[in-house]
This record gives structure tokens, C-alpha cells and sequence, in this order.
């Protein structure tokens, strides 16, 4: 490859007219990353500890070098400030603050990339940003964002890998993403899902499409292939990894070498997809050199026309209008953000309703004959007794845990899990990604089955529905079929309302933080032994103790919503 290089301009020197521009985008580009440095430093947190984003750690480097090929063609530009830029800019900020408050990492970061990229058009102007349009865009390849695939992927995976496996003559007992052949038990897990494989294949293909194809057709053709493939090779990857097993008497792909044949298989056929594209490769186009003159101009830059730099006082009044749209939400967000200031003390146990008795917890060992088990720490170790089992959702963070076992008339039992969650932040939050009833990455226990369910309710002003997520728990292991199951319902209760949508959990607790309601969230979660009557336990004790439930969260709320705001987290 070669860069053409303007007869007038030397390999390290600056053109006159780029001299401010440039360095009031750099010290604005600084100020972004200090101002929004929790945005910044939780991204890169998460490419430092996730396998699936360490190849962010490249996308920098490689955008200031796909920028510095270009650096010919847009050096005899003239940068022209965009001056009403600043209003997208002050709505990616609002956008951002919401997204903040609601706690959601992907659409913060997302945000904060896309108001590094418009900061280049509004200093630099258009013409600019559109030659640099393919390294702008490559920059959102440092979001951390792709893993709310992971169960659909899990889910194609396991599904592939049983339809092979019944292919290839041997009988299969699947359930969930847990499978069973005669040599033995295999499960999709989070490494087997293909995502890895998936963003990488995604931002690498990218990468080659734009150096080695010039039409758009092509580009996007291979880009589609490099999403496709991935896919494709990750289910015939599980495959073969679960042959070699049953054939090799697990004593093969079955430990470390696991992943090390994965990883081999995947280069391998990532290795064939680039050297098969190459023999499509189209030759470079010789970089042009632009002007002003050669370009005719842009007069919607808003400053001048042909060969006409823009004034001072423009560029200035620009610089100080970004930076101050820039600091606002910031500083918004250090301001209201502040912690409410009071303490949750613990949830009280709630009194049995008529024809309900409380049923004493596994381990409590008080001989009082309360079965409450109160915990002010993060925790949700839950036991469930008389089930045979010993449970715990995945829901941590916390600031307090209630749990109670209840029975009625000899039935099996049904217990009650809530956690109250005040002053949330990014590490501790009822709705996230890695607070599940049963984590992904739980060894222990397997969700079977999930969905949802609504119930009437009786109230003074009529009847009122409460959602709620359906989910069927098993023992994860071969013995699970000798173990009780178990049917948990469970919803979010945010400042009162109940939810069952994540993202509308998060935007109304957002919503109400930044209206002065406080942002007070509970987990609301039953379960009870499965069985054909198990639907109609939990319903029966939801219709008895919901009041009891929803006055408790009440009251806990109330006290937090008393005090006087105060600086700081408690």
C-alpha cells in the first residue's frame, strides 16, 4: 500500500489552518474522557476482565491509524466548525444522563462514543468527517455491547448439537441447554454460545472488508460473511467437541483441551474465510488529495465559502458552546445522583395470612419458632427446607434480604424471598444483566423452562393484574432427576409499581430518581415444590400475602423518602 503525500505538505508538518482546530478537538476530546471518566474507565474495566471485549483494547490504535492513512486527503481542507451540532450533542448528553441513572452500561457507553465521533464534525466541519467517516464508525467497536445474545445463541448451540447428535445415530435427552447421551452429560455454557467468536469474526471482518474491498456490495457481503460463519462453525465446534467425547470415552475434549480445540478450530476457519477472500480482493484506489477549491466549498458549514477559514470568534464561541453542553450533564449527574442518605435497617417478617402457617427454615437453630431469616448485607442464600434441595437466586447487591417458608393444610411448602435495593449504582443493582433467578453460569441448578404469567388481584378500587416471570428450577446434575423441582414466580417492585420488563424497570426507576422519588427497587420471589398444583399455590399465597408484601415495601420506602437528601452514599 502507498499514500500519496501533497507536494506542499511535509510528513510531520501541521497546515496553518489546522493548527487550532486540531488542538481545540484534542483538549475537547480530553475533557469528554475526564468528565465522563466512569463511562470511560467501566468500559474499559470490561474489556480488561471479559474475554468476549479484550479486543477492544486494539480499536484505538487502529482508528488513529486508519485516520493517519487518510491524513493526505484532508490536509489541504480547510476545518470549518458546525456550530448547531451542539444541539445533538445536548440530546446525547439528556440521553445519557437517563441512561445513567438507569444504570445501563451499554447505552452510556454507546452515547459516550457517539458524542466523541459528532465532536470531529463539529470542529472540524463535514467534508472532514466524511473522509474519516469508515475510522469514526470503526470507533464504536470499543462499546462492550453483544451479550444480551448469549441465550439465543446458548440456545441455537444446544439445539444444533441435539439435532446432529440424533443424526448421527445416537439417542439424546435434552432439556434446556442440558443434554444427556449414553456416555455421558454435556451442557451449553456461556464459553460454547459462539459469542466470543462472533464479535471478534464481526470487528476483524469489518477491518478487512474496508482494506480490501472498494464497492459497498462487496464490503457488506463479506462483513455478513463474517457474521454467518462464526455462527455456522461454533455449532459444528460443539459438535465434534461432544463426538470426540462420547467416542474417545471422555477422555478428550473434556478439560483444558476443550478450549484449546475450540479456539484452534475457530482460527482454522477464520484462517480459510480471509484467504478465501482474498482471491476477491480489489486493488487499492490511490488516495486524491482534497482543497477547498476541489470540493467547490461547503457553505453549510455556516462560515464562509471557498478557500475562507473560519473566523476566530467563531471557532472560539463553538469551542466554549460544545464544552459547556459537554459539562452539563456531567455535572447533572455528580448532583442528583447523591444518596439518599438513610439506611435500610432490614425487611419485618411478614405474619402468616389465615389458613397459612410459618414454617421454621432449614438451619435457623433459634427454637424461637420464627422461621424469618433477615439479612442486612448482600447476600439471597435462600434454603428450602422440606424441598431436598438447597437454592439461592441469583440476585446480589442488596441492602436487605428477607426470606420465609410458609405451608398451608399439609401442602407442600412455599417460600418467600424479597430483597430491597436503595441508592444503586453500576456494582450493585436490582435489574442487571448477571442477576438472574438462575445465573448462566451456575453449576448447581438449570433453568428448564421460563415465561410469564399475570394474576387479578382483589383491591378497594377494583381488580388489579400483577405480572409476573414464570421459571422451572432443577438440579443441574445426572441426579436431577431424583431431586425436586421447583416453580419460582418472581417480579420487580420499583417504588411501588410492579415490572416485568427490564427495560422498563430500569427507565421508571430512572425516571423517578431523577424526578426526587428516590430510586427504591425490591425482588419479589416465590417458589414452591413442581407439581401439577404448584401454579395454584403460589397463586393462592400471592392472593393472601401481596398486601402484607407490597405495605411491608411500603414502609421501608417511606422511611427512605422522610429524610433529608444528604452528600455521599451511606
Amino acid at each position: 500500500m502507498s499514500v500519496a503525500t501533497p507536494p506542499n505538505a511535509g510528513a510531520l508538518s501541521l497546515p496553518q489552518p489546522w493548527r487550532r482546530p486540531l488542538a481545540l478537538l484534542v483538549l475537547l476530546v480530553v475533557a469528554l474522557l475526564l468528565l465522563y471518566r466512569q463511562t470511560a474507565l467501566g468500559m474499559v474495566a470490561i474489556w480488561w476482565r471479559s474475554g468476549t471485549f479484550t479486543h477492544a483494547f486494539l480499536v484505538p490504535p487502529i482508528v488513529l491509524w486508519l485516520a493517519w492513512r487518510r491524513r493526505s486527503v484532508v490536509a489541504g481542507l480547510t476545518p470549518r466548525p458546525v456550530p448547531w451540532l451542539t444541539v445533538p450533542l445536548a440530546l446525547m448528553g439528556a440521553a445519557w444522563l437517563l441512561a445513567d441513572f438507569a444504570t445501563i452500561n451499554a447505552a452510556t457507553q454507546f452515547l459516550l462514543v457517539a458524542m466523541l465521533v459528532l465532536l470531529v464534525p463539529a470542529v472540524l466541519g463535514w467534508r472532514v468527517a466524511r473522509e474519516m467517516s469508515f475510522p469514526l464508525a470503526f470507533l464504536f467497536f470499543c462499546v462492550p455491547v453483544g451479550e444480551f445474545l448469549l441465550p439465543q445463541l446458548m440456545t441455537w448451540t444446544a439445539h444444533f448439537t441435539v439435532i446432529a447428535l440424533r443424526l448421527s445415530g445416537i439417542p439424546v435427552y435434552q432439556e434446556g441447554l442440558q443434554f444427556i447421551i449414553p456416555s455421558g452429560q454435556w451442557s451449553v455454557v456461556e464459553a460454547c454460545s459462539g459469542v466470543r467468536y462472533l464479535i471478534a469474526s464481526l470487528m476483524v471482518g469489518t477491518l478487512y472488508a474496508y482494506l480490501s474491498y472498494q464497492t459497498l456490495r462487496r464490503r457488506l457481503t463479506f462483513i455478513a460473511l463474517a457474521v454467518a460463519l462464526p455462527l455456522v462453525a461454533n455449532w459444528g465446534r460443539a459438535y465434534l467437541i461432544v463426538m470426540i467425547g462420547h467416542l474417545s470415552g471422555n477422555t478428550l475434549a473434556v478439560g483444558v483441551d476443550h478450549l484449546i480445540y475450540g479456539w484452534v478450530f475457530f482460527g482454522v476457519v477464520m484462517l480459510a474465510m480471509y484467504v478465501i477472500g482474498g482471491r476477491w480482493a480489489q486493488p487499492e484506489l490511490p488516495l486524491r488529495p482534497l482543497t477547498d477549491a476541489s470540493v467547490g466549498g461547503d457553505s453549510s458549514h455556516g462560515v464562509g465559502g471557498v478557500g475562507r477559514t473560519a473566523r476566530p470568534d467563531t471557532t472560539w464561541a463553538t469551542a466554549a458552546a460544545l464544552a459547556l453542553v459537554l459539562a452539563l450533564p456531567a455535572a447533572a449527574s455528580a448532583w442528583l445522583q447523591r444518596g439518599s442518605g438513610t439506611v435500610v435497617t432490614g425487611l419485618t417478617a411478614l405474619a402468616p395470612a389465615t389458613g397459612w402457617t410459618v414454617r421454621p427454615a432449614a438451619g435457623s437453630g433459634s427454637g424461637s419458632g420464627n422461621s424469618s431469616s433477615i439479612e442486612v448485607p448482600s447476600g439471597g442464600r435462600v434454603s428450602t427446607g422440606g424441598t431436598a434441595a438447597v437454592w439461592e437466586p441469583g440476585f446480589t447487591g442488596a441492602n436487605a434480604v428477607m426470606r420465609e417458608e410458609f405451608e398451608r393444610a399439609g401442602q407442600p411448602p412455599v417460600g418467600l424471598h424479597l430483597q430491597y435495593f436503595r441508592d444503586q449504582d453500576y456494582e450493585r443493582k436490582l435489574v442487571s444483566s448477571s442477576n438472574r433467578v438462575v445465573p448462566p453460569e451456575s453449576k448447581q441448578w438449570a433453568a428448564v423452562a421460563q415465561g410469564e404469567t399475570a394474576l387479578e388481584l382483589p383491591s378497594t378500587a377494583g381488580a388489579t393484574v400483577l405480572p409476573l416471570l414464570t421459571t422451572q428450577i432443577r438440579a443441574a446434575g445426572l441426579e436431577a432427576s431424583s431431586v425436586t423441582r421447583l416453580l419460582a414466580w418472581h417480579v420487580y417492585w420499583i417504588n411501588g409499581q410492579p415490572e416485568v420488563k427490564d427495560w422498563r424497570a430500569r427507565l421508571r426507576g430512572a425516571w423517578q430518581r431523577m424526578t426526587g422519588q428516590g430510586d427504591d427497587a425490591a425482588l419479589v420471589l416465590v417458589y414452591t415444590p413442581l407439581d401439577e398444583a404448584a401454579p395454584q399455590r403460589l397463586e393462592q399465597f400471592l392472593r393472601d400475602h401481596w398486601s402484607a408484601i407490597d405495605a411491608e415495601l411500603q414502609r421501608v420506602r417511606a422511611q427512605g423518602t422522610a429524610a433529608a437528601p444528604s452528600e455521599g452514599r451511606p
